[in-house]
């Protein structure tokens, strides 16, 4: 085990270092080592460079009779701006688990540009529980994200060029579903218009842009389980409809092929490590609020597979991405996750009881008090999902004690289990706590995993279901063209697919404003959208975009690299 655990011990410093000061200055292992310590044959993986590599998704037949680790969920409340650290207790978790003894693999997703140009912050951890090397995996990485960038526009050359050289399938130009992507904020790309210029360059139409985490191509990707399976769920694709309105896909106009082969190095999952040397997974990346917000399925099963426990997570809070990892991901890859872990943070829950977030560093227990009922509803969620549950509490610098204590005394009085994480300061030692109830809670605790709802209800009653028992709403209210669709998608026997909400991250309503737990409200779905080769229906609520701006001080004017290649100001 003392390989898993590696010699790097992180150091008390009088000033709070940065993100990127504390991982330019760990000890990486070179990337066979970490291949080694997993088990994997030189035919499994390549390199990519010193400290990356793809294992090839081969990988996972050869590995079929291995029995399947514990896979445990990292999910939270609603994030705030403040926010949560979700990804740190994620990799610190894993740290500590392997030190407690329990051989533990991590599946990450990998992060978007766009956010890490503007404003969330990257994907990769912070402080001492982060996985490197972090400027490659918060940049390029290996260009899985640039592959499906390049495959989903080639896609969309591909429809435009049809149209120009005759347009034999009859596509209506008025009904084109397909939108081009870039990995990027970039709201000035919302609406275009493209074809203009005369003949020689295409027939102008109305077209937009929608981030690259949003593209379908992106959410294929991470439930694929072969090349086989990718292909044939981008053969399914749905990208405009006929005159006669009937849908078009990809397999009609025949380049399932060359899209699959633009993505045929991106499939395979990236192997980094975290900065105590536990291997990680980092692979795919789809947003939470406006796709199924969870790393490939290909990764999380050949995590399993590799190790005793696997700790993964699904973005946002347990409203978004763990209600689409239990009801979507779980149901696309066989997955059978044994707990979940729900992450909380002090000045989080002050915000979610009416602070703002310049007054977060002032002690204030009846915010706090007045916020604990966010928690409470994401409890109950879990609950109904029948799965075994610890309340993480991610320890921040400005918390005092008292609040802590807080938070911990209102677990442990409503039976809620409960342990302090300061993963971000002392690494896997700060979360030897949280790993140790973890277990408790696997071995001990009450399991009965059941989906929220039938695939064989409706579309309408999926809906439904979601907003009352996961968001608790009162109803959902459908906009005249959403109910159009709700009718089209049934003709077309669509219906028994599963639902993936897109809807703010910000509040359990689709309203970013109402924070807490807002009670009889009504949930906005203004338009749905046919995920076919993905396998789910999106349902858009609320004012979500599915193309994000940069704020008004971007991170990215931070950023900096000198001429020895030392990067700087990334997080």
């Amino acid at each position: 085990m003392e390989s898993f655990l590696g010699g790097w011990k992180p150091l008390i410093e009088q000033r709070v270092k940065s993100d990127i000061e504390i991982a330019q200055e760990a000890t990486l292992k070179p990337i066979q080592e970490i291949a080694d310590q997993l088990g994997l044959t030189e035919d499994d993986w390549e390199p990519y460079g010193r400290y990356k590599a793809k294992v090839s998704a081969h990988t996972l037949k050869r590995l079929q009779n291995n029995p399947d680790g514990k896979v445990v969920l990292v999910t939270s409340i609603n994030p705030t701006p403040a926010g949560e650290g979700k990804s740190t207790v994620t990799v610190g978790l894993g740290q500590a688990l392997n030190r407690i003894g329990k051989k533990t693999v991590i599946a990450l997703r990998e992060p978007s540009l766009g956010p890490s140009m503007g404003m969330k912050g990257g994907a990769a951890g912070g402080g001492y529980s982060q996985v490197v090397p972090m400027e490659d995996i918060n940049l390029h990485f290996t260009g899985d994200i640039h592959a499906i960038t390049t495959a989903n526009n080639a896609l969309s050359a591909m429809i435009d060029n049809h149209i120009h050289q005759g347009n034999a399938l009859d596509i209506d130009q008025r009904r084109i579903v397909w939108k081009r992507v870039l990995d990027m904020n970039d709201r000035a790309l919302r609406n275009i218009v493209v074809g203009l210029g005369g003949p020689a360059n295409g027939v102008p139409r109305e077209d937009s842009f929608d981030i690259t985490v949003a593209s379908e191509i992106m959410a294929i990707l991470c439930l694929s389980t072969d090349i086989d399976d990718l292909k044939s769920r981008l053969s399914k694709m749905v990208i405009a409809y006929n005159h006669s309105k009937e849908p078009i896909t990809v397999s009609d106009l025949g380049v399932q092929g060359a899209l699959a082969l633009l993505l045929k190095d991106a499939i395979h999952p990236n192997l980094v490590q975290t900065l105590e040397n536990t291997p990680a997974f980092v692979h795919g990346g789809p947003f939470a609020n406006i796709a199924h917000g969870c790393n490939s399925v290909i990764a999380t099963k050949m995590a399993s597979k590799l190790g005793d426990y696997v700790v993964t997570e699904a973005g946002f809070g347990a409203d978004l991405g763990a209600e689409k990892f239990l009801d979507i991901k779980t149901r696309a890859g066989g997955i059978d996750p044994s707990a979940v872990v729900i992450v909380v943070t002090v000045r989080a829950l002050k915000m979610h009881g009416g602070l703002a977030k310049d007054e977060l560093k002032n002690e204030d227990l009846e915010a706090l008090k007045r916020g604990m009922v966010n928690v409470e509803k994401h409890i109950e969620t879990i609950k109904t999902f029948g799965l075994p549950y610890v309340v993480a509490i991610n320890h921040f610098v400005h918390d005092t004690d008292a609040e802590v204590q807080y938070v911990q005394d209102w677990c442990n009085k409503n039976d809620h289990p409960v342990a302090v994480a300061k993963v971000w300061a002392d690494g896997g030692a700060g979360g030897e706590a949280l790993a140790k109830e973890v277990v408790e809670a696997i071995e001990n605790g009450k399991k009965d995993f059941k989906h929220i709802y039938d695939l064989d209800t409706t579309i309408e009653e999926k809906i439904q279901t979601i907003v009352k028992k996961v968001y608790g709403g009162s109803g959902v209210e459908f906009s005249s063209k959403a109910l159009k669709q709700l009718r089209e998608f049934k003709e077309q026997g669509w219906g028994n697919l599963p639902v993936c909400m897109a809807k703010t991250q910000y509040s359990l309503s689709d309203d970013p404003k109402k924070t807490g737990r807002p009670s009889d409200f009504t949930i906005h779905v203004r338009e749905l959208k046919a995920s076919i080769g993905a396998g789910f229906i999106v349902a858009i609520t609320g004012t979500v975009m599915t193309m994000p701006g940069l704020p008004k001080k971007p991170a990215a004017l931070n950023m900096d690299v000198d001429n020895d290649g030392l990067v700087s100001g990334l997080f």
